[in-house]
């Protein structure tokens, strides 16, 4: 499901679930963000190589990618991209993040839904390979469909995994988090609404898998200052939201951005966004709205 940031009081952004566009439109937006996104990892590079003559010893990288649904017929696919992974950045657990080595690319992977087919065909790539992830579980709906999903996609009418399935995952290499009861947007409940969409999935998990669940994502990446401390006031140690980002830039960092990943995506697509090349996305709808808040362009946009 596409996201699209906008900015809240305090500095704290929501993020606000999209209809995905019609298959042309999307493969020209798709190869014009392809297009940005190979100069902006460009300009990355020169930034790094300049550093390197300098004697400048770069800071450690973490991109964190966040799939849903893996259905068998995209599984080599995504083999492929763990592959991927594996060769070009060490990979970490969000679970387990101690300090990050300078001058080192990491990433991480995580599943938010918690979809059945993703435990069936990417977990055993991915444990094949050594390398862990973390599942974000919708608790109120396991085992049935994740009816939240727009009529039009094909998640819709997936399964959401089943609490043994949950029970069986390899704990060494697959974590789990809490991802609400329901799936609703947090912001659009009241508090007693929300802090039982927030905790609950907390509790349930801790009694069917026996260990602590200590990470959070925002269901469509929607979040503001409120639910963050909320949060935090529960208990977990980190949330996760959709924005893209170097994630963990900062030491003890609360609210972490991660970067969409499909096995769908072209094979150049995939490599830019575990290299950071798709990190200019904040900054552009950043620019985007201020372009849209400008006197004239709202005037103009109020009298069509």
């Amino acid at each position: 499901m596409e996201t699209r940031e906008f900015s809240s009081t305090g500095g704290v952004s929501v993020a606000i679930a999209e209809e995905r566009p019609a298959p042309g439109s999307n493969v020209l937006r798709r190869a014009l963000m392809l297009a940005v996104s190979v100069g902006f990892w460009g300009y990355l590079s020169l930034k790094g190589a300049f550093q390197r003559l300098l004697g400048r010893i770069a800071p450690a990288t973490c991109i964190i990618l966040y799939y849903h649904s893996i259905p068998a017929e995209d599984r080599k696919a995504f083999a492929n991209q763990v592959e991927t992974l594996a060769r070009l950045a060490r990979p970490v657990s969000v679970n387990d993040v101690s300090t990050l080595e300078p001058g080192t690319r990491y990433a991480a992977v995580t599943f938010d839904d918690g979809f059945e087919d993703a435990i069936e065909n990417a977990v055993p790539e991915l444990v094949k390979r050594n390398v862990p992830a973390v599942f974000f579980v919708t608790t109120g709906v396991l085992g049935q469909p994740a009816a939240w999903w727009p009529e039009a996609c094909p998640e819709r009418n997936r399964r959401i995994a089943t609490a043994e399935q949950l029970q069986q995952l390899p704990s060494e290499w697959i974590g789990v988090g809490a991802h609400t009861l329901t799936h609703p947007r947090l912001s659009h409940l009241d508090e007693e609404q929300a802090k039982r969409e927030i905790l609950e999935p907390r509790h349930q998990l801790e009694a069917l898998l026996g260990r602590k669940i200590e990470t959070f994502s925002f269901p469509y990446g929607d979040f503001n200052e409120t639910l963050v401390r909320w949060c935090r006031e529960g208990g977990y140690k980190r949330v996760f939201t959709t924005q893209h980002q170097n994630a963990f830039e900062h030491s003890g960092e609360f609210v972490v951005g991660r970067v969409k990943a499909e096995p769908t995506d072209w094979t150049l697509e995939f490599r830019l966004k575990l290299l950071g090349g798709y990190l200019w996305r904040p900054w552009a709808s950043a620019l985007k709205r201020r372009f849209y808040a400008t006197p004239l362009v709202h005037r103009l946009r109020v009298l069509g």
